[in-house]
């Protein structure tokens, strides 16, 4: 508990980090499939950057409070945005088109804070004392203004990365799962929507068995070496 308590600032920090995230995420997908010819999601008032509008409890409160307790990065989903195919003009290629737009958004946003945290590299001979000592000992690790500000650009691009890969797995409610589901031909698709039932409880297997681990470890290891090298 001791621990959990000193670790909370930056928690907290990486929890707002991914309340950016899934906003950048979910308006992607709004945005997308308006351009493809829906605006469900206008008139639902999900296309903007309101975390509050997105807030689903299991994956953007329990999972991601769950991954913090464990010291993992932080990372889940938010509420789905709601899009109706038939309005799309390519009701089968579209789908798709949405769902690989969250992960892209936020690809960019962590290419763009990657290049921010590289600037900032750059100009201050201490950026690798302070990251390093922030990750390995976190809010007692290193003093002043600039390590929080740091943490905060590290834990965007992190938790972006994390976020685009983790969604690309295809299990639902996923967006990796809708991707599939465009591909399948119809009489497949009801099936593998049928699917979506099991996937919180795969979700938890794969945390439980640490394979979640396994593939994003080898994306969060490229990032530090990017900044730390």
């Amino acid at each position: 508990m001791d621990s959990l308590v000193a670790r909370l600032p930056e928690i907290v920090i990486q929890l707002l980090a991914f309340a950016v995230a899934i906003s950048v995420h979910e308006s992607a997908h709004g945005w997308v499939a308006e351009r493809l010819g829906d605006p469900t999601a206008r008139w639902l008032g999900r296309i903007t950057l309101n975390p509050l509008k997105h807030i689903d409890p299991i994956g953007t409160v329990l999972f991601p409070l769950m991954l913090a307790a464990v010291g993992a990065p932080i990372i889940g989903w938010a509420k789905p945005v709601p899009f109706v195919s038939r309005n799309l003009r390519n009701p089968r290629r579209d789908p798709a088109l949405v769902g690989l737009a969250g992960p892209a958004s936020n690809l960019a946003v962590a290419a763009v804070v990657t290049a921010v945290l590289l600037v900032v590299k750059a100009g201050m001979p201490s950026f690798r004392t302070v990251l390093m000592a922030m990750l390995q000992n976190g809010s007692q690790g290193a003093g002043g203004v600039a390590a929080p500000l740091i943490y905060l650009l590290f834990s965007l691009a992190m938790i972006n990365i994390v976020l685009a890969v983790f969604n690309l797995i295809p299990i639902p409610p996923l967006d990796g799962s809708h991707v599939v589901g465009a591909l399948l031909p119809p009489a497949l698709h009801w099936r593998w929507a049928q699917f979506e039932r099991y996937g919180f409880l795969l979700l938890i297997a794969l945390l439980w068995t640490g394979f979640l681990s396994v593939i994003l470890r080898p994306f969060v290891t490229g990032l530090l070496w990017i900044l730390l090298s």
